[in-house]
């Protein structure tokens, strides 16, 4: 609990510092404040969406909405990631697809996802699940295979069965990649969340930028955009404080 009210302390000194030099910015009449509103005009924005009951539900959909495709994708990650690492037949029918895959970005598969799924929820469920996916099995497929040998081997000599070498040796070594894959998936996550949102949403975060975008709401916009930043630095700073208790013998990076 110290870590993470240390993490998030400095998380606040750094946004106070930016929204200074921010004001700064503003004030001085170096930028066109339609343009690049100042935090004054940011905040009153802000507190206007919240007396409309809008920035809470937003941020709830939003959230709802990135939590429900993360799990999907990086449960699907996760045993994909360690299948095509460990088990030859896996591995030869469908990392080549995946490899396919990796490079078709999400806010392409929106169409799709809509004619498969309608603009209901499950569109955007599939969108976010897709991009943390690929990130989260790239990340346990490479741990995964660069885990010593001589780990499996010392395993084996010690009588160990292959469900105990893999739930003891493989899984363990791979977890500090494991958790790498579940860091960087959970940043895309709101990156598909955008993408998922702009089309076929009435409500959530990305949907409410694009509505000020149409009426020319810069301030909006901003509110929007520190939203989403905000909520992904204290879900990073989130898996860099459980990280180090799991993952204790290794270093994590803040």
């Amino acid at each position: 609990m110290i870590k993470i009210i240390d993490s998030v302390g400095k998380l606040l000194v750094s946004l106070g510092f930016v929204i200074i030099v921010w004001h700064v910015v503003t004030v001085s009449g170096m930028v066109n404040t339609q343009l690049f509103p100042s935090p004054i005009q940011v905040g009153k924005a802000l507190i206007k969406l919240y007396n409309d009951g809008i920035f809470l539900d937003d941020f709830f959909v939003s959230l709802t909405r990135a939590s429900v495709g993360f799990t999907i994708g990086a449960l699907l990650g996760i045993v994909s990631g360690l299948l095509t690492a460990r088990v030859k037949l896996f591995r030869i029918l469908v990392y080549p697809f995946f490899n396919i895959l990796r490079p078709i970005p999400a806010i392409a598969l929106v169409p799709v996802a809509i004619v498969w799924f309608g603009i209901g929820e499950d569109s955007k469920y599939f969108v976010i699940a897709y991009t943390v996916f690929l990130a989260v099995w790239l990340s346990t497929h490479h741990g995964t295979e660069l885990i010593p040998e001589t780990y499996i081997r010392a395993s084996r000599t010690l009588g160990a069965t292959k469900f105990r070498e893999f739930v003891e040796v493989v899984i363990p070594a791979a977890m500090p990649y494991i958790f790498a894959g579940l860091r960087l998936g959970a940043a895309l996550a709101f990156l598909s969340l955008v993408a998922a949102e702009l089309t076929g949403a009435s409500a959530g975060i990305g949907y409410r930028i694009d509505e000020a975008r149409q009426y020319f709401l810069v301030d909006r916009m901003f509110v929007g955009l520190i939203e989403l930043g905000v909520l992904g630095a204290l879900l990073d700073t989130f898996f860099v404080v459980i990280g180090k208790k799991v993952l204790h013998w290794e270093t994590i990076s803040n």
